[in-house]
């Protein structure tokens, strides 16, 4: 903990170097707000009244609108002003530009390697707090709770059962599919029926590196260790059977990829709708996507299965994932007693108020990470996600990737889909990029 707390503080500084360097000229990032306040004015109006104001970022782009129709809700029945922002930043560096500038947020919404990085400089204890008891996934460090769980997120192979049953007939059970063999026969049925390419897959760098890659680490019993044993080069991923088992998988949906001739060209809107309507039957992602499909005429039945594979680990049974965004209080000499408290009775108000469990689930259409709310999730992705994780079914995310895992191992990734390298290529781009992390 004491080395990565380290590493982190230097990558924060290198961070916080760029951004102030970026300062200087034109910044390709964008930042929106939405306030409100008692009196229906600004946060600067309620201030010079001497109202409580206080200040979220917000680093999840789908819900932005959502956050700043709240606000203005939340500061009409409490007489809070709020005021929320987005930023296009990593959260890093622009956390990195407010501590800078001593503007801190009263509460932020990050990823939870930050709380883990930032928590024991930046944050309040929050051990105290009644809804620590009724969740699993909020984060301690040596016996202190500091991340409060924004949701629970998942990913795995999203499928339409509709466009399934269109062709067999029968009504999709996932759990019939677990083994890649298995999968692989449905895919055959599926193109001899009509369907000549059954399977979309996003080009995307943070879903091919962050996400389906991703899982080589996190679907074994010590993924901290095995991290650990690429970057001492003791272990080659090549020789590693989850990552052939996982890659095994990979060809399979690459070889029935809708857009394999012109793979890194296809848009993400454009797969999305192609599931969702139900012209392909498959896609890796995750119940964020919903946010996607759910613009296009999308069919009634679809949901999340596990990643097939020829396996014995049972980690064909699982999705994985947990706990998704974190937010933090900011324990900053620059925010007030009184607004840590406001920003304390926020977060009680989204788990115990009956408009602010709502606001969760209906409004952000988001997975509740806390026992106590029992509101039906209503989109099917996350319909799914709640029912792999009330079975204890989810395998855990690895939280430890540094920040250019996705970017440059995505980079790679989005070669091997493209036709561009073969397997022995990419493996040995994986070890050369572990071996040289310090």
């Amino acid at each position: 903990m004491k080395n990565m707390k380290k590493l982190f503080a230097m990558g924060l500084t290198v961070a916080m170097t760029a951004s102030l360097l970026a300062g200087c000229g034109n910044s390709a990032s964008t930042e929106t707000s939405g306030s409100a306040a008692a009196d229906g004015g600004s946060a600067t109006q309620a201030a010079s009244s001497g109202d409580v104001n206080i200040t979220i970022f917000n680093s999840k782009m789908e819900i932005q609108d959502q956050m700043v129709a709240m606000a203005e809700e939340y500061s009409k029945s409490t007489g809070v002003g709020v005021e929320v922002y987005y930023s296009s930043d990593t959260v890093a560096a622009h956390l990195s530009t407010k501590y800078a500038s001593n503007d801190p947020y009263t509460i932020a919404m990050v990823d939870a390697k930050d709380i883990y990085s930032l928590a024991e400089e930046h944050a309040v204890d929050l051990s105290d707090q009644d809804w620590v008891k009724d969740t699993s996934s909020a984060i301690a460090i040596d016996g202190k709770t500091f991340g409060f769980p924004v949701c629970v997120e998942a990913r795995g192979v999203i499928y339409n059962a509709d466009a399934i049953k269109n062709i067999t007939g029968e009504d999709f059970d996932p759990s019939k599919y677990s083994k890649l063999s298995d999968f692989k026969g449905l895919i055959d049925t599926l193109k001899a029926g009509g369907m000549e390419t059954p399977v979309g897959i996003m080009k995307e760098d943070w879903s091919l590196g962050a996400h389906y890659l991703a899982e080589v680490y996190e679907q074994r019993e010590d993924p901290d260790a095995f991290v650990t044993s690429l970057k001492d080069g003791s272990v080659k991923i090549e020789d590693d059977a989850k990552f052939n088992s996982m890659m095994d998988t990979f060809d399979v949906l690459k070889e029935n990829n809708y857009a394999a001739s012109s793979a890194i060209s296809a848009e993400r809107e454009v797969t999305e709708q192609k599931l969702a309507e139900g012209e392909i039957a498959f896609m890796f992602g995750g119940n964020w996507d919903w946010s996607v499909i759910n613009a296009y005429d999308y069919t009634e039945n679809m949901g999340i299965m596990p990643v097939p594979q020829d396996t014995d680990d049972d980690s064909n049974t699982k999705l994985v994932g947990g706990g998704s965004k974190y937010f933090f209080i900011d324990s900053a000499e620059s925010i007030t007693p009184e607004q840590q408290q406001a920003a304390k009775d926020f977060l009680n108000w989204l788990v115990y108020n009956d408009d602010g469990q709502s606001f969760l689930v209906n409004d952000c259409a988001l997975v509740p990470a806390f026992s106590n709310i029992t509101l039906p999730v209503s989109d099917p992705l996350g319909s799914s996600v709640k029912s792999y994780a009330d079975k204890g079914l989810l395998i855990a995310n690895y939280n430890y990737l540094p920040d250019d895992h996705y970017a440059v191992l995505g980079a790679s990734f989005q070669k091997y889909l493209a036709g561009e390298s073969d397997r022995a290529e990419f493996a040995g781009a994986i070890d050369d990029y572990w071996t040289s992390q310090q």
